[in-house]
């Protein structure tokens, strides 16, 4: 195994998520990732693997996401490729976060906290996956 990188697979299942966290946070201790890091990373990669499962695919079939964690450093890329509809993670729906609850529309909030946790977001689309890249590095002293 190389301990700078793990690369698992899931299916369009809500109930690998959990499997998939405990293998990062794994992966996290046994590389020395600062537990903020690994944290901020675990928290962004949950929202975003929930959202392409619960609303990324259009039939019941099967379909398998690819997640690769590198560490560079103290710093952690994060790679998630699916086949799900097109879907750009860094386009964050308009969200009045200081409205009251009642009034605000549903969803929003998530994009908006990985956008804000993440060092970076890039995506592209590629041969009809969606590509997601997620950076985090350590808090600046």
């Amino acid at each position: 195994m190389d301990e700078d990188r793990i690369e698992i697979t899931m299916a369009n299942d809500l109930g690998e998520l959990s499997s998939v966290a405990e293998r990062i946070e794994a992966f996290c201790a046994a590389a020395d990732v600062e537990p903020g890091v690994a944290y901020a990373v675990n928290l962004a990669l949950d929202e975003l693997l929930t959202n392409i499962v619960s609303y990324g695919y259009t039939d019941d079939a099967a379909h398998v996401i690819g997640i690769a964690v590198r560490r560079d450093g103290g710093t952690l890329a994060v790679t998630i490729v699916d086949d799900s509809v097109e879907y750009d993670p860094r386009q964050v729906p308009e969200t009045d976060t200081d409205a009251p609850l009642h009034e605000r529309d549903p969803g929003g909030l998530g994009l908006l906290l990985v956008n804000s946790m993440m060092d970076s977001v890039d995506y592209r689309r590629e041969d009809g996956r969606n590509v997601t890249v997620l950076t985090k590095g350590p808090a600046a002293d």
